[in-house]
């Protein structure tokens, strides 16, 4: 199982340090900074003292400037959220909904937002699920590294617990013809979303001034049929003959 921990525009080295702490004493190694407040954020004497021997952890992570780049290889995304999102992918308990779903998948990233803002809803609605730590309701604010640190030790334990799963299991993409499941990875769903969105505004389906919930719904569409790459290639050959549609003077 491949798995990967990414932190949206962390603000703090010191929670950098304790992210890379976290998931190493969990036996995860795999970390990615998107679009980090400070560029040597990994290498900063705060991030350093605040691994605490993980530095091997900070050697090998990387910072990316999107998003998009820090998907590349990973099928299923987990947004961690306090609030559900109107339109966003359901919302679950950590260990109710990771237990299936380490049965299920090959490649998972766990995304966490800002220290200050939180996850921003576009990047809420590309995941295929949130997961909402159960807390205090008067009072259930975590720290990021203290989030990090639950998440990694539920997904942990959902690995390593040989007890039979009887919960019903995660959907599964499509099959190929040798029985295994082969579905794109969420950077090409992703690509092709934003190629249908400019074809959408092409054919003037899609107004950008007023676009609605339409792009979030089409997210969740896409991310529940967990389409093939050859289907993905199917879809942007579609957006493509719109988009060129679309372009063509009226006579």
């Amino acid at each position: 199982m491949r798995t990967r921990f990414i932190l949206i525009q962390p603000s703090h080295a010191g929670n950098v340090g304790a992210a890379a702490r976290a998931i190493k004493v969990m036996g995860f190694d795999d970390l990615v900074l998107v679009a980090p407040r400070w560029p040597d954020v990994l290498s900063r004497p705060e991030a350093i003292e605040r691994a605490s021997g993980a530095t091997d952890v900070l050697r090998r992570a990387r910072a990316v400037a999107t998003l998009e780049e820090a998907l590349d290889g990973v099928g299923y995304l987990c947004a961690t959220v306090m609030t559900p999102r109107d339109f966003g992918p359901p919302t679950h308990a950590p260990r109710a909904h990771l237990t299936t779903l380490a049965a299920a998948q090959e490649s998972v990233a766990f995304l966490f937002g800002s220290e200050r803002y939180g996850m921003r809803n576009e990047d809420v609605y590309r995941c295929h699920a949130a997961l909402r730590i159960p807390t205090d309701p008067d009072y259930g604010s975590l720290n990021l590294a203290a989030a990090l640190q639950v998440i990694a030790y539920e997904w942990r334990t959902c690995l390593t617990d040989t007890t039979p799963v009887r919960a019903e299991p995660v959907e599964a993409g499509p099959s190929t013809g040798s029985g295994r499941t082969e579905a794109a990875d969420a950077q090409s769903v992703a690509r092709m979303l934003s190629h249908w969105e400019q074809s959408l505004v092409d054919i003037g389906f899609l107004d950008p001034a007023a676009p609605k919930k339409l792009m979030p719904r089409l997210n969740q569409l896409f991310n529940r049929a967990q389409p093939t790459p050859e289907e993905v290639h199917i879809l942007r050959g579609i957006a493509k003959a719109m988009s060129q549609a679309g372009r063509k003077p009226k006579l």
